[in-house]
């Protein structure tokens, strides 16, 4: 079955994209969304050629979504949507997600499916998270890029994501972040052909589009 993986450059969709080698599937490109006036995630802070870096590291097309700044859900839901009728168009069979067990967000995935051929597919989930953190630790490389406040302060962010980091995270905080408490961006790893250097650069405090959660985020760059 065809499959496009939604792509956020962190490690869970790292691990996801590990699993679904192993079963072999068919993954055909990646889907990642960028904010249309920075080109960089909202949340990770990733620029778009950092995307594009480890999209050719790993030998997969990526497509880029375009969200307008302060852009409504309903905006928001429409540019995914167009995406979305274009890969049914092309006969893509299925669009992965790396959710671990946050049932309301599967179910938001699954209702914007509902009017299309196109079926999500959930490789890693159920997965235990402590497990599957220090599994991802043991065979890949990433950068913690942002931290919640309310989660983590500033000094987690910009840190690998390695066994110390794991030691180092307060009682509560899911070790792979699936509430939203960190977000890494992950450049080297046994999906990919080769590595991609990245170096940190200064952190800030951003306010996202919508909400009152305050996130600091860690600039990565292009090593070379």
């Amino acid at each position: 079955m065809a499959t496009v993986l939604s792509w956020s450059g962190g490690k869970d969709a790292s691990f996801a994209l590990r699993e679904m080698h192993r079963e072999g599937v068919e993954v055909v490109e990646l889907l990642t969304t960028v904010s249309a006036q920075t080109g960089r995630s909202s949340m990770h802070g990733v620029g778009r050629e950092l995307y594009e870096r480890q999209a050719d590291a790993l030998g997969l097309p990526i497509r880029f979504v375009e969200i307008p700044a302060d852009a409504s859900n309903d905006e928001y839901e429409a540019a995914l949507a167009e995406a979305t009728d274009e890969y049914e168009r092309r006969g893509i069979d299925r669009i992965a997600f790396a959710d671990l067990y946050v049932e309301d967000i599967r179910a938001y995935r699954e209702s914007r499916l509902e009017a299309s051929d196109i079926e999500g597919y959930w490789p890693v989930w159920g997965r235990d998270t402590e497990s599957l953190a220090r599994e991802f630790a043991d065979a890949f490389e990433a950068t913690v890029v942002a931290v919640e406040d309310s989660a983590l302060d500033e000094s987690f962010a910009g840190r690998p994501f390695d066994e110390s980091f794991l030691a180092d995270l307060p009682e509560g905080v899911d070790p792979c972040g699936e509430n939203g408490e960190f977000h890494t961006f992950v450049h080297d790893g046994p999906v990919f052909d080769r590595p991609v250097p990245v170096r940190t650069g200064e952190t800030a405090t951003v306010e996202p589009r919508h909400g009152d959660m305050v996130v600091h985020q860690c600039e990565v760059l292009p090593a070379e």
